[in-house]
């Protein structure tokens, strides 16, 4: 092994082991990058150490060229936007209406609120893109009514926690956005790419609630004095969901016409859940204020690690990280397929200790370029990577959505309530992802049928 494998072997594992200190992802990524491109350039000029390319201090330069090209991306400046309609929805109301008239409609059936709330999951998810803020708003408005309807708490707890993590994979996804950027391919590809996958799970999502729910009674307990299903009924409930088709209209139909760009249409989204939240009363200069100064912190944090990310994979791929990578996957004796299953076998143990981000702007970059060398098509690898890589949202011990959830729940919710309730919906993810495995067509199929294409 060449000596600069080796260097890039201890930067991966002194990486990987400065995560369990507590540090943010951001310092550790670019504290590692700087320490190595250091060591490396002091190894290779005065040990006369095999460091690849990386031999003297132009790396520096090239670092901060990098950085700049990184922030001057036009492409990124949907994630602020994506980010502020996400808040500002939050706040609108939209989704109180929805779960107060889904309810009253569903709610008298068996496992009936269940599939309500991944309803509703599945419309915030198109219409806002942020998990974080869907799981608080699901568990906030829907567990305290599935514990009184005697909902199982892990199985309440499962349902809510999963329908929020569709955020992440339905468009407008700002995962997606980010992995577009690192792979050099079209938001608008991927958004349409992952729209068939993501609703198809959230479909998936409800059979089980429903199947559960028939096939084991004592799991949920409807009440009986609900008043009767009437037109008016329904009619309520058709208009609580109007605003937030409308809005998924505006964004995603904007994109798919070919009326807006996916940077055009961030602002469009933005702009349209101003106006519902103005519409319904909740938009005043204190909500405004809040929601920029969410949006911006939320956004630094993205940032922040997107130039830690920058620093440490140019000095990564400077000692041949990238080649040595490829090297290994390609020594694998596997088919083509069997190295991708590998791939998504690393990303999904990946998340049960980094986070999505972590692993989108580290591992997606290095692999990327493997599995379009084996002929695959990138828009399908990235969303069923993408698809993977939600399973972190939902595996112990960094789940974020399980760390949301215990946040707002009830006190009689435990830890392992959530953890228990998880498992089935964790399984269903990854059967998802042996479906997009096994059928490319269900990413490919609405790509060509928009651009022509599917690459």
């Amino acid at each position: 092994m060449a000596t600069y494998e080796m260097i890039v072997i201890a930067m991966l594992v002194s990486f990987i082991l400065l995560i369990f200190t507590g540090f943010p992802v951001a310092w550790i990524l670019a504290g590692v990058g700087v320490v190595f491109s250091v060591g490396s350039v002091i190894a290779a000029q005065y040990f006369d150490v095999d460091t690849y390319f990386l031999t003297d201090w132009r790396i520096f330069g090239v670092m901060v060229q990098r950085i700049y090209a990184q922030m001057s991306n036009w492409v990124l400046v949907a994630l602020p936007m994506f980010i502020f309609m996400g808040l500002m929805l939050d706040r609108s109301g939209v989704a109180e209406k929805l779960m107060k008239n889904f309810v009253n409609l569903f709610g008298r059936f068996h496992g009936g609120l269940g599939v309500a709330v991944v309803l509703i999951g599945i419309l915030l998810a198109a219409s806002t893109g942020i998990v974080g803020a869907s799981v608080v708003l699901l568990s906030m408005l829907s567990l305290p009514a599935m514990l009184e309807q005697k909902y199982s708490k892990s199985f309440a707890c499962g349902i809510v926690a999963s329908s929020g993590t569709l955020g992440i994979l339905i468009p407008p996804s700002i995962m997606l956005i980010i992995m577009a950027d690192q792979l050099s391919l079209a938001v608008g590809d991927l958004f349409m790419g992952a729209l068939i996958p993501g609703v198809m799970l959230g479909l998936m999502y409800m059979v089980y609630v429903v199947v559960i729910s028939t096939l084991v009674p004592s799991m949920t307990s409807p009440p009986k004095d609900l008043p009767p299903i009437t037109p008016g009924m329904i009619i309520d409930t058709l208009k609580a969901v109007v605003p937030s088709l409308g809005l998924i209209l505006a964004v995603l139909g904007s994109i798919f016409f070919g009326i807006a760009t996916p940077t055009e249409a961030a602002g469009v989204g933005a702009l349209g859940a101003t106006l519902l939240a103005w519409m319904n009363g909740n938009l005043n200069m204190e909500v405004l204020k809040d929601v920029s100064r969410k949006t911006s912190l939320t956004t630094a944090f993205v940032f922040g690690i997107f130039l830690g990310a920058t620093a440490f994979a140019v000095v990564l791929r400077s000692l041949g990280g990238d080649e040595f990578i490829g090297s290994l996957l390609h020594s694998i004796p596997l088919s083509p397929g069997g190295i991708v299953v590998v791939i998504l076998l690393i990303a999904f143990i990946a998340g049960f200790f980094l986070d999505w981000l972590e692993i989108s702007l580290i591992l997606l970059p290095l692999v990327g370029p493997v599995v379009s060398a084996l002929g695959f098509d990138l828009t399908w690898f990235v969303v069923l990577f993408a698809l993977a890589l939600q399973t972190s949202f939902l595996t112990p011990p960094v789940g974020f959505s399980l760390f949301y959830l215990k946040g707002v729940a009830p006190p009689e919710i435990r830890t392992v309530d959530i953890y228990k309730g998880v498992i089935p919906f964790i399984l269903i993810q990854l059967t998802a992802v042996a479906m997009v495995f096994w059928w490319e067509d269900l990413v490919l199929w609405l790509p060509a049928v928009r651009y022509g294409t599917g690459g």
